[in-house]
């Protein structure tokens, strides 16, 4: 069933489907403000579903095309970016970091990407958004980044329930 999606016509129109499918949770944030980031996630699941079904390329270019076009289109530009920072790269990057096969490198490496997008986004927002509250930023740092580790692995754990789930359907 899916061996359409195996040629190379097959995989652009995949990638199509998936990113217009993203695009439209992501649009989704302008209408549910206060669903930002749980939409922004869900979008995310877009790229990984393209991965099961057709391999990382698709998945790349289903997230790249949604992450410049969120950024181009949506009103919401924090949601754009927290789609094409982290919750629409990370699914992606997911299958190429497991595959290293060694789970204390595999952690190393996902605790290290995250805190370096964390960082990014924080200093990113703090600095253009919010430059008045750069003293609280500071002084609440490093409870920020134990609660964000924290949180995300539990989005990894579940994330990795979830691609088991998919696997398991697609087959």
């Amino acid at each position: 069933m899916w061996r359409i999606f195996q040629t190379k016509s097959g995989k652009v129109a995949l990638s199509g489907i998936l990113a217009a499918g993203s695009l439209v949770i992501m649009m989704l944030s302008g209408v549910l403000p206060f669903w930002k980031s749980g939409l922004a996630a869900l979008a995310g699941l877009f790229p990984m579903v393209g991965v099961l079904i057709a391999g990382r390329t698709v998945g790349y270019f289903c997230w790249f095309t949604v992450g410049v076009l969120g950024i181009i289109l949506l009103p919401d530009k924090g949601s754009a970016l927290l789609y094409f920072l982290f919750l629409g790269l990370y699914p992606v990057l997911k299958g190429e970091i497991e595959s290293i096969r060694r789970l204390p490198v595999e952690w190393i490496i996902k605790i290290l990407f995250f805190n370096l997008i964390f960082s990014i986004f924080c200093v990113f927002f703090q600095y253009l958004f919010f430059s008045e509250l750069t003293g609280l930023f500071f002084n609440k740092r490093s409870f920020l980044f134990l609660i964000g580790n924290g949180v995300f692995v539990c989005y990894d754990m579940l994330l990795s329930r979830i691609v088991a789930i998919m696997g398991n359907y697609l087959r």
